[in-house]
C-alpha cells in the first residue's frame, strides 16, 4: 500500500510538501528540497556535511517531524491552514541555500578543506599565510 512509482526530482518539486529522510548517512535530497518552492519536512538532522546541517533551525529552515513520523498529517494540516507561515520557512530555506550558490566560493572552500586535510595528515607543511585562514 505504501509503495509508489519512482518520481524524478522535477516531478517531486511539483508538490507543496516533501519529506527528507536520513538513511545510513545524510539525506541527499535535502539540498534540492530546500532550494525548491516546496516545504521541507524532516526529523532534525543528525549527520553533517559541507551543507552545515547543524546550522539549520527547526521551524525556520524546515518543519521538524517526530522520529516515528507520527505527526506528518498534523503538520501538513497545520500548514494547509497557514500558507504564509509555510512560505516564510520556504523563503528562509532558499536563502540558506543561496550561501552555497557561488561556484567560485565553493571551489575555494573545497580547496581549503583539501589543504587542511593534507596539513593535518602530515602530507604537507602549512604555509603561514594560508594556514591563518583555516586556523582562525
Amino acid at each position: 500500500n505504501y509503495r509508489k512509482p519512482y518520481l524524478t526530482i522535477a516531478q517531486q518539486r511539483q508538490f507543496r510538501y516533501i519529506v527528507s529522510l536520513e538513511g545510513n548517512d545524510v539525506a541527499t535530497n535535502l539540498k534540492w528540497i530546500m532550494s525548491s518552492n516546496s516545504l521541507c519536512l524532516m526529523p532534525p538532522p543528525t549527520y553533517e556535511t559541507w551543507f552545515a546541517e547543524a546550522e539549520l533551525e527547526a521551524d525556520v529552515h524546515y518543519v521538524p517531524l517526530a522520529s516515528d513520523f507520527s505527526d506528518v498529517a498534523d503538520k501538513i494540516a497545520y500548514f494547509e491552514k497557514h500558507p504564509a507561515e509555510a512560505q516564510r520557512i520556504i523563503t528562509a530555506a532558499n536563502a540558506y541555500c543561496r550561501r552555497f550558490s557561488n561556484e567560485k566560493d565553493e571551489r575555494a572552500v573545497s580547496l581549503l578543506v583539501l589543504y587542511k586535510y593534507f596539513v593535518l595528515s602530515g602530507q604537507i607543511e602549512p604555509h603561514p599565510e594560508v594556514w591563518r585562514f583555516i586556523a582562525g
